[in-house]
């Protein structure tokens, strides 16, 4: 068996106690210590699909590993007060209620917490019982770290120094609403933080980064972690090469990972070696029964939801998909309809929306009841339908931006109305477009157009920036929410209509 040894500078340590996790505390001389880290990452809902997550099952399983006795550290990766099914009512404030039943020992936030803007991230982040928020690449707009934040952290567990540093999303400019908050680039910190925390006699590095999966694999190259605990891409990630290892606990809860380590290090020689080795445990969240205090409080949020939003507006007229590999890939019937609700609330021209903003990630079978359930479901973000003035040619670079990462399912992926397009995926982003036809006209490059998109685009997230500047006939102030635009829409349709039909068509 290959153990990995890491040498280091320790001449002079700082040990900083970390407050609310009980029971540590640090040894002189030669240290052997042993600790689990308890991953979860992207919850967002209150339950998890067929009996699996939840916040429920996420407890029963952080409270069982907390009752085998030892050191351990639950940590949080970040994306979490949204998109849940209710935080278009409340903004997050029941999953931060639920998650301070256990809260987690350290959280990262992730682009979802700045959903809602700043202030809102603030005021969650507030209520947060989490001992330490780490976040070392996040600034307010006069480059102060946010209270209640801290970059790093020496953590001393029976005399072996843990060196602990948080990375947020650094594209949560694109992807959210930050405001003026400012992110640094993400790399770049995590190296300089694990190199601060070495100079400081850190035996043992962890970045907890919420990160999409080329920025993993670049910390995972560097050697300058040992381990990395990511979230953001939703999958069920591990990577170990004997030298650094990447968890990813995919999403909702499913699956939860606890890494149990053993870390000895010693002085030899004038310096300090470290030797450690990880046992990893994927939690399947199926086989745990859920936590019956979090399940009360769970089951008051059901009952609240369903006297809200248990109301039927139509039948399925057509099989409808929402799936993450569906609507970020392809026109999707689904995504049809909801561009069509927001074409005819606004009398646009045209209509583009962001495959990403679509979240319910399920399938509806012709016949099926549509209720208002179903729409805050598949858009829990709170965005409102705003109508813009723009030149064809701003329509066009649009475009280009929504096929510009098909191959990666990006978010950004256009669903349409009053367009069609199509597309070749073989040439290179940003001259992928062959043609574009609105209302069966093709594309003038100079007329103008009013085009109905979300407020989230206007504001240039998912790579809109081209919107940012343009002609607001309907503003974020008094523009409606997109979900009930398309509510208006079922019910005015009297099902809830969507077909393929070649919007657009990709080579």
């Amino acid at each position: 068996m290959f153990i990995f040894k890491r040498l280091a500078a320790g001449a002079t340590a700082l040990g900083i106690l970390a407050a609310g996790i009980g029971g540590w505390s640090p040894t002189a001389g030669a240290a052997d210590a042993k600790v689990t880290f308890v991953l979860v990452n992207d919850i967002y809902k209150i339950d998890g699909p067929k009996n699996r997550g939840g916040f429920s099952r996420l407890a029963a399983i952080v409270k069982a590993e907390q009752a085998k006795g030892g050191k351990v550290i639950y940590v949080h990766a970040g994306d979490t007060i949204s998109p849940s099914l209710m935080s278009g009512f409340d903004k997050g404030a029941h999953v931060v209620e639920l998650l301070n039943m256990v809260p987690p020992d350290i959280f990262v936030p992730g682009n979802h917490e700045f959903d809602f803007g700043p202030d809102v991230f603030r005021t969650r982040m507030g209520e947060l019982k989490a001992p330490m928020k780490l976040a070392a690449n996040l600034r307010d707009e006069a480059g102060n770290p946010l209270p209640g934040f801290e970059d790093q952290k020496i953590v001393e567990i029976d005399g072996v120094k843990l060196g602990i540093l948080g990375i947020t999303a650094d594209d949560s400019p694109v992807k959210s609403s930050p405001g003026p908050l400012k992110f640094a680039d993400s790399i770049k910190t995590a190296l300089a933080s694990a190199k601060a925390l070495r100079d400081q006699g850190a035996d043992f590095i962890v970045a907890v980064v919420h990160a999409n999966r080329a920025q993993d694999q670049v910390l995972f190259g560097t050697g300058a972690f040992d381990l990395v605990l990511s979230g953001d891409d939703h999958d069920l990630a591990l990577f170990f090469n004997g030298r650094t290892a990447l968890v990813e606990s995919k999403e909702e809860g499913e699956y939860v990972t606890a890494i149990d380590l053993q870390i000895k290090a010693e002085e030899r020689d004038g310096r300090r070696q470290t030797t450690w080795w990880p046992n990893f445990r994927i939690i399947d969240s199926a086989t745990v029964a859920p936590d019956p205090t979090v399940e009360v409080k769970v089951e008051e949020y059901r009952k609240q939801l369903s006297r809200e939003l248990d109301i039927e507006i139509g039948k399925v007229d057509g099989p409808l998909d929402s799936r993450k590999s569906t609507v970020r890939t392809g026109e999707a019937a689904i995504g049809n309809l909801i561009a069509d609700g927001m074409r005819f609330a606004t009398g646009a021209d045209l209509a583009i929306t962001n495959g990403g903003g679509i979240r319910g990630n399920k399938q509806y079978a012709p016949g099926a009841p549509f209720s208002r359930r179903d729409v805050l479901t598949e858009l829990p973000f709170g965005n409102k339908t705003v109508l813009v003035e723009v030149t064809g040619e701003t329509v066009l670079a649009a475009l280009e931006n929504g096929v510009s990462q098909v191959e990666q399912e990006g978010g950004r992926f256009p669903q349409v109305s009053g367009v069609t397009l199509e597309a070749d995926k073989g040439k290179p982003a940003g001259s992928r477009i062959l043609s574009v036809k609105v209302g069966g006209e093709p594309l003038d490059p100079k007329k103008t157009y009013k085009v109905a998109i979300n407020d989230f685009m206007l504001a240039g997230g998912d790579g809109y920036r081209m919107f940012s500047r343009a002609k607001q006939l309907l503003g974020e102030r008094d523009a409606k929410l997109m979900a009930n635009d398309v509510m208006a829409y079922v019910k005015e349709k009297g099902a809830a209509t969507g077909k393929v039909e070649g919007r657009v068509v990709l080579k």
